[in-house]
């Protein structure tokens, strides 16, 4: 590990790569999984879809099929945290496609329910799903941070700390869907979706627990903002720093800005 401290209440770790990374915040939030079906006797998590999380969730994947495997996934109801609007789930950029491919479809989980963003009614189904979540609250988030500071796709010019509904319809701004293109989803920013269904930031920040996985040069300034900024809804991430249980998971190029920055050191 190159630093760990904290921000505000927002626990912060450095690690060497990607994998370091994945490997250690899967390894937390295996724990964490287990001691809420040990406690309750299931456990709801919320997944974030991106190549972001790769190695996270291979690495978390392992912890239910290896022979010392601690996570009983048959008692983990799975959600996902957004998904565009009028792409068919079958698309490979779709979110739930993605999630199914990365870990849904590789363990046996319990539950997992699907946003549907080619539903005839965005905003009814924006309702159905947030019925669910309400009715099964959130033990566990996992998530990442965007280039423009978004968590799932609460970008800054719809982000709200106090938003009155559980999911909505969203429009996308072009700093969110340039991400997509420069992490290879889309050939170009003219095929990326303008509109998506979000789970919203109060939803997000419901949850017991936050795990926010982040690698990349390309998210170094959100990072250095959500860390060491204003919490404001302009940097949406930035309000895991009044989160009672959240912890952020860098490597040294996400992490570039706070290390230069002599972020831990004491």
């Amino acid at each position: 590990m190159l630093a760990r401290g904290k921000a505000g209440r927002l626990y912060v770790e450095i690690f060497e790569d990607r994998k370091a990374l994945g490997e250690k915040a899967a390894a937390d939030a295996a724990r964490a999984i287990a001691a809420c079906i040990k406690a309750k006797g299931w456990c709801s998590v919320i997944f974030a879809a991106a190549p972001s999380q790769n190695e996270f969730l291979e690495a978390l994947s392992r912890c239910g099929i290896e022979s010392d495997g601690i996570v009983d996934f048959s008692k983990v109801h799975a959600y996902h945290m957004d998904e565009y609007a009028g792409l068919p789930a079958d698309a490979p950029q779709s979110f739930g496609s993605f999630l199914k491919r990365s870990i849904f479809d590789k363990v046996p989980f319990g539950r997992v329910e699907y946003l549907n963003g080619c539903a005839e009614d965005l905003e009814e189904e924006a309702r159905r799903y947030g019925q669910l979540l309400r009715e099964d609250p959130p033990d566990l988030v996992f998530m990442g941070i965007g280039e423009n500071g978004h968590i799932a796709f609460n970008d800054p010019h719809v982000a709200r700390f106090d938003d009155p509904v559980s999911v909505k319809v969203v429009s996308l701004d072009e700093i969110c869907r340039m991400q997509q293109v420069h992490d290879g989803c889309f050939d170009s920013l003219e095929k990326v979706p303008e509109q998506a269904l979000t789970l919203t930031v109060p939803t997000l920040f419901a949850a017991k627990r936050l795990f926010c996985m982040v690698p990349a040069a390309t998210k170094a300034e959100a990072v250095q903002k959500t860390v060491m900024g204003e919490i404001r809804e302009q940097v949406p991430a930035s309000v895991m720093r009044m989160h009672h249980q959240a912890a952020l998971y860098l490597d040294p190029d996400s992490g570039k800005k706070l290390l230069e920055a002599g972020f831990g050191k004491e």
